[in-house]
């Protein structure tokens, strides 16, 4: 069996190579299993092309794991599209999709650690915390990140507001404001996106010219953590398809 990581893919090459080193984390935690990157866009190589090639090297059972943080459009719609176009080119191929990586608590605990390796402290009551994700046009993937900040207010003590860097309200100069109108004497902004790249770079303008002294964490990036909720995912999805056959 082939586990696929399926990446979304950006301009920045920072991004596609944060996914390499996660990839090969995964590989080296794996027993065995042989793991490939792929990309559904905007870097190589491209997951119809990891698929093709698979298909030529004789292999017929591959689980993509998407590398994603949330179940939006590329998790729901991009995936299983270019998953289907493959399986439609080639029968003898199978692919099953496992869950997307999601606010599960290993991502949690890698946020929080890079958030407190940036200088910021989430008990500190005066802190407000701009938790910063991608966004999306569908409603249940933004309210999750909404879930987690609230989470992360109840169990820390900080102030948390979500922010996201695109498709959606409300953006980083909102979240900034929400928390200095209720008391944040202090600011950082947590990061909720896998690997560096245009976005987190936009957040990270944004905080700077609102809230200068800002602390910004690091994306969650090639994570020990991050591979063995890779990992799981993978294990998950080979459960579900056995109890399936």
């Amino acid at each position: 069996m082939i586990l696929v990581a399926v990446a979304h893919g950006s301009r920045d090459p920072r991004s596609a190579a944060t996914v390499r080193s996660l990839v090969a984390a995964v590989g080296r935690a794996a027993g065995g299993i042989d793991v490939r990157p792929a990309f559904l866009d905007l870097s190589e190589p491209k997951l119809g092309d990891v698929l093709a090639g698979l298909h030529a090297e004789g292999h017929r059972d591959v689980v993509a794991v998407p590398l994603l943080l949330g179940s939006a459009y590329h998790a729901r719609v991009d995936l299983p599209g270019l998953v289907a176009e493959a399986t439609a080119r080639f029968p003898r191929l199978t692919v099953s999709i496992a869950d997307v990586l999601g606010a599960d608590p290993l991502l949690e605990a890698v946020a929080l650690d890079r958030l407190t390796a940036a200088g910021a402290d989430p008990a500190d009551p005066g802190l407000g915390v701009v938790l910063a994700a991608v966004g999306s046009s569908r409603p249940s993937a933004n309210a999750a990140v909404d879930r987690l900040a609230r989470r992360w207010q109840v169990r820390h003590g900080c102030l948390v507001a979500p922010a996201f860097a695109s498709a959606t309200k409300p953006d980083v100069p909102a979240a900034v404001a929400k928390l200095r109108a209720h008391g944040a004497r202090r600011f950082a902004v947590a990061s909720w996106f896998l690997a560096p790249g245009l976005l987190p770079d936009r957040v990270r303008a944004l905080a700077e010219h609102c809230a200068p002294g800002v602390r910004i964490a690091e994306p969650l990036g090639a994570e020990s953590r991050v591979a063995e909720l890779v990992l799981r995912r993978y294990h998950d999805a080979r459960a579900a398809q056995a109890r399936t056959a």
